[in-house]
C-alpha cells in the first residue's frame, strides 16, 4: 500500500501569516491535531500541532488571535509523497517520533495527511492488505510514544 491509499485528502492547510486562532478553528472543524502551513505559493512551510497551540497559549498568555502561526510552527517537516510505501512512512514516524505526516506532490504542495490513526484503522480491518499489520502498527506506536529521554539513554 502507498500513502495515497490511506491519506486524508484534500489537505487542510493554514497560511504562514495566519494566527493560531485560524489553526485551532480548522483543527476543531476537521477533527485533526495537525495542520500543514503553506507559503503564498502553496508550498509546505511548516506544520502546527494542537500541542504547539496549547503551549503557545500557556507560555505567552495572549489570545490565539494575537499569536502568529509562524512563531510556533515547526519548520522542519517530515513529509511523504503519494507513491511512498507505508513501510517507509512508518519508518519515518518511528525515526522522528511523529504521528502525522503531510503528503506532498512533486512541487512540495500538501495534498493530504497520513496519520498513525489511519494506519491503526487500516491494520484493524479484517481484509487489510498490510502484512503483519497489528504487529507493525504496535511497533510503530511504541517507537513514536517512547519518551525521548529514555530513547537517548538507551542509545548511550
Amino acid at each position: 500500500m502507498r500513502a495515497e491509499d490511506l491519506m486524508t485528502s484534500p489537505a487542510v492547510t493554514c497560511h504562514i501569516n495566519d494566527t493560531l486562532n485560524v489553526a485551532a478553528r480548522l483543527m476543531w472543524d476537521h477533527d485533526c491535531g495537525a495542520i500543514p502551513v503553506v507559503r503564498d505559493d502553496g508550498k509546505l512551510a511548516g506544520i502546527v500541532t494542537d500541542r504547539d497551540i496549547c503551549m503557545a497559549a500557556y507560555t505567552q498568555g495572549r489570545p490565539l488571535s494575537a499569536i502568529p502561526i509562524s512563531s510556533v510552527m515547526s519548520e522542519h517537516v517530515v513529509s511523504a509523497h503519494r507513491d511512498d510505501k507505508l513501510g517507509a512512512i512508518e519508518q519515518l514516524m518511528m525515526k522522528h517520533q511523529i504521528r502525522r505526516i503531510p503528503v506532498v506532490d512533486d512541487g512540495d504542495i500538501p495534498i493530504g495527511m497520513l496519520t498513525l490513526n489511519d494506519l491503526a484503522i487500516e491494520s484493524a480491518r479484517p481484509n487489510t492488505r498490510i502484512k503483519n499489520a497489528v504487529s507493525k502498527i504496535a511497533h510503530t506506536l511504541a517507537a513514536v510514544c517512547q519518551p525521548r529521554t529514555q530513547r537517548q539513554q538507551r542509545a548511550a
